[in-house]
């Protein structure tokens, strides 16, 4: 979040851009950045069609708002979006508009969901973004099998997670009513980008169609290719009840739509502002060159590299704890060193790391199964952000987690370029380890800018490393965290 005083503004990151291109972004100090925290972005910054789109609307004399009205614009972006959408939803969907935020989307599937059933109750998962963006309390139980809230791990792990679901569905829980929808996010984003199990949100579509519990599914951080498939639902074959699609689908200006059923009938609430025809615009472009050029199957494939290289990392640096995500939604979760105050794990605890457990091998955690304690990493994780920062990287962060979104066109030149990047800032964490504890673990921004960004290290730097230490090689990264561990932690209780 930006904070602006009357005398300085407080930014998350210390850069003043002026120029963006792709993947790579220009500060006013002349320093040029590559962006992995252009989630919103599918196609990078100005990418030709987009701007082209957005000049056409322009040129055209056309109204730049036309909310409740039909418009060409309009009518190219919808048809686009069905063409999208997964079979068993396409056939039968509407499309309704809100405002132009992601929270605006999740209230208005939210209102549609009541309004149907009747019942206001909503069943959302820990460490949702949407649970605190709307005041949705978020209290079950989300699977996965790193650090599994039931002590299990794996699929039994996600087996009582799934039971626990059912039976707040069957209003089995004590004082909790029957709610009128489920909400979820494929992926976890804000969460510490932790992948649903498949297997386990099958069996929640299972539970939730046989009850007529309309399942939600949040993809505003997920969709349009994000993860490897064009909606991260298609993973697991699914097909929800509603969508919630925001971010990527303006083509980098602010949109956001529900997708539903048609026959589930209810009202979305009213919202300023919705549709606006640049946005659209750009989304309807955006949508159709994600799709004519495949860049979903892109994603998982350099997607899947990138994950192999990073989770090679968990063996050399004894800050990473574990690699997760899934296409090109990473997230690294970072360790604090043993000396420091060991805290268990708890879901939506300042955005603390948890691990899934997944079908593909592709997206499966390094690390054990078992629960375990683990310490605030925070300082950790931004420390190493500053790190990648004076590396001419741009990475995101929440809590313990070291977050990275490239856009969907980035190369196979760019991918190696930013993990030897990333690789060399965790090195020289791990070599000076007191960067970490510069700042309070709880700490979110990195520098207050005035009106410059402040002088940092020059990325255009060539990045070395230890010419003995290799980022992976296919097969060889080890299941075990690191080959020369700090001291043992301790023994979490039986």
């Amino acid at each position: 979040m930006d904070v602006i005083g009357a005398g300085e503004r407080t930014c998350a990151l210390p850069i003043v851009p002026v120029r963006a291109r792709g993947l790579t972004v220009e500060g006013a100090d002349g320093r040029r950045y590559l962006d992995c925290l252009s989630g919103s972005g599918a196609l990078g910054h100005n990418h030709p069609v987009v701007l082209a789109a957005i000049r056409k609307v322009l040129d055209s004399g056309a109204p730049l708002h036309a909310p409740g009205l039909a418009t060409p614009v309009k009518d190219a972006f919808v048809t686009e979006l069905l063409r999208t959408l997964p079979p068993g939803l396409a056939g039968h969907a509407r499309v309704r508009f809100c405002g132009p935020a992601g929270t605006d989307a999740v209230a208005a599937a939210l209102t549609l969901a009541r309004t149907a059933t009747g019942r206001a109750g909503v069943l959302a998962f820990s460490a949702a973004h949407h649970a605190t963006a709307v005041g949705v309390s978020g209290g079950a139980p989300y699977p996965y099998g790193y650090r599994c809230p039931y002590g299990v791990g794996g699929q039994g792990g996600a087996e009582l997670a799934a039971r626990w679901a059912e039976s707040v569905l069957d209003g089995a829980q004590p004082g909790v009513p029957r709610p009128g929808c489920v909400i979820l996010e494929p992926v976890q984003g804000e969460g510490g980008v932790v992948p649903v199990p498949d297997g386990w949100l099958r069996r929640v579509r299972q539970v939730t169609a046989y009850r007529g519990v309309p399942l939600i599914a949040d993809e505003i951080q997920t969709g349009v290719g994000r993860t490897g498939a064009f909606w991260a639902v298609e993973h697991s074959g699914i097909t929800p009840d509603v969508m919630v699609l925001s971010q990527a689908i303006g083509g980098s200006l602010p949109l956001a739509v529900i997708v539903h059923r048609d026959d589930l009938v209810g009202e979305p609430g009213a919202h300023a502002f919705p549709g606006n025809q640049l946005a659209m615009a750009a989304g309807a472009v955006t949508l159709a060159h994600v799709r004519e050029h495949r860049l979903a199957d892109h994603a998982a494939g350099l997607g899947a590299r990138m994950l192999r290289q990073l989770r090679a990392l968990a063996g050399e640096f004894p800050y990473v704890d574990e690699v997760r995500g899934r296409g090109l939604m990473i997230g690294v979760g970072m360790a604090a060193a043993e000396s420091d105050v060991g805290v268990p794990w708890a879901a939506g605890a300042g955005g603390g790391a948890c691990a899934s457990s997944v079908d593909a091998s592709d997206v499966a955690a390094v690390g054990g199964g078992a629960p375990a304690l683990y310490p605030d990493a925070s300082g950790i994780a931004a420390a190493v952000q500053r790190a990648c920062l004076e590396r001419g990287l741009i990475v995101g962060r929440h809590g313990s987690v070291v977050r990275l979104l490239p856009p969907l066109t980035i190369t196979d030149d760019q991918a190696t370029a930013i993990l030897d990047r990333f690789a060399d800032a965790v090195a020289s964490v791990t070599l000076d380890p007191a960067a970490a504890v510069t700042r309070h673990p709880g700490a979110r921004d990195l520098a207050t800018a005035v009106t410059r960004a402040p002088a940092i290290h020059d990325p255009a730097m060539t990045v070395t490393r230890d010419p003995t230490t290799r980022l992976s090689t296919p097969g060889e990264h080890r299941t075990h965290r690191r080959t020369d561990p700090p001291p043992p932690r301790a023994t979490p209780p039986t």
